[in-house]
């Protein structure tokens, strides 16, 4: 039995629900109080036990290289200054042990596409698949949500995709899947649409930027064809592959904020920045202040 030891993040998107601000920067490099979504999305992976991250990238992602590449200049100053806890913050980026690879994607063909780029690296193992502007918050006692996949996998031995329920207005949105029970927590997924009309879709169980894949899923994408805007999409590829084996839906636990849009992304740094030991009394302290200056007449 293979373990998920590589995780695929998709990052070769243009941003545009972000510009001007993505205009020369990734929008997965846009902060949550002090650190950019693709490096918590890939802190959940590395807690998951997964040890090669595989970007794949545009040709305007350049950023997300440097991030998690050895910063010569910038230590070097911050060792002259005897910043000391700068300087371990800056090594402590990605652990020593960890592997990134980076792999092109010369044009955009969809999120199928992208991850059927990964298929020389991957090669016959489970894989994850991470979409980093679906920021995925858990307690102190709860499991980060792809390690919470994982040992779903683990146990099942087929792929799994992270769930949760959406307003039924908003499945135009999503990958929607009609299932059935199976264990708590699990489905059994008999049908998956991409991004449904509110009126046809099949349920308002969406699927949600985290997935636990089986290798077959690469022979699937090759052959599968452009779907929904003319491009080769993820869902039609996961359709494909259960004719011949199971996919479950997981509904995780966890809150899960939709930082591709700007009110999620909102809703996200106020959440993380209430938690964080530098800004949480302050910005508590502010909002309760703006709450009571509405309240006046």
């Amino acid at each position: 039995m293979k373990p998920v030891r590589k995780a695929v993040f998709p990052v070769a998107g243009l941003g545009s629900r972000f510009l001007p601000a993505t205009k020369a920067q990734p929008k997965e490099m846009l902060p949550i109080v002090d650190k950019p979504l693709i490096q918590y999305a890939v802190e959940e992976a590395v807690a998951a036990g997964v040890t090669e991250m595989i970007f794949i990238t545009g040709r305007s992602k350049r950023a997300i290289e440097d991030h998690f590449d050895k910063a010569y200049e910038l230590e070097a100053e911050l060792e002259r200054a005897g910043k000391d806890a700068l300087l371990a913050l800056v090594r402590g980026v990605i652990p020593p042990n960890i592997n990134c690879i980076y792999i092109r994607q010369s044009e955009p063909l969809g999120l199928g596409h992208a991850v059927l780029c990964a298929r020389p690296v991957v090669g016959d193992e489970p894989f994850a698949v991470m979409l980093a502007d679906d920021f995925m918050a858990t307690g102190a006692h709860t499991r980060p949500v792809l390690a919470q996949m994982t040992g779903v996998y683990a146990r099942e031995q087929c792929s799994i995709l992270a769930v949760q329920h959406v307003a039924r207005e908003d499945t135009r949105q999503y990958g929607i899947v009609a299932a059935s029970p199976y264990r708590p927590g699990l489905d059994l997924v008999g049908a998956i649409v991409e991004k449904p009309l509110p009126e046809v879709a099949p349920s308002t169980c969406a699927v949600v930027g985290r997935y636990v894949l089986s290798p077959a899923i690469f022979d699937v994408l090759a052959t599968v064809g452009a779907g929904a805007g003319g491009e080769i999409q993820l869902t039609d590829g996961i359709a494909a592959l259960m004719a011949s084996e199971r996919v479950l839906a997981y509904h995780y636990e966890g809150q899960r904020y939709d930082c591709g849009s700007k009110l999620g992304y909102l809703k996200a740094m106020i959440a993380m920045g209430l938690q964080h030991p530098e800004t949480g009394d302050g910005l508590r302290a502010y909002l309760d202040q703006l709450h009571q200056e509405n309240q006046q007449p």
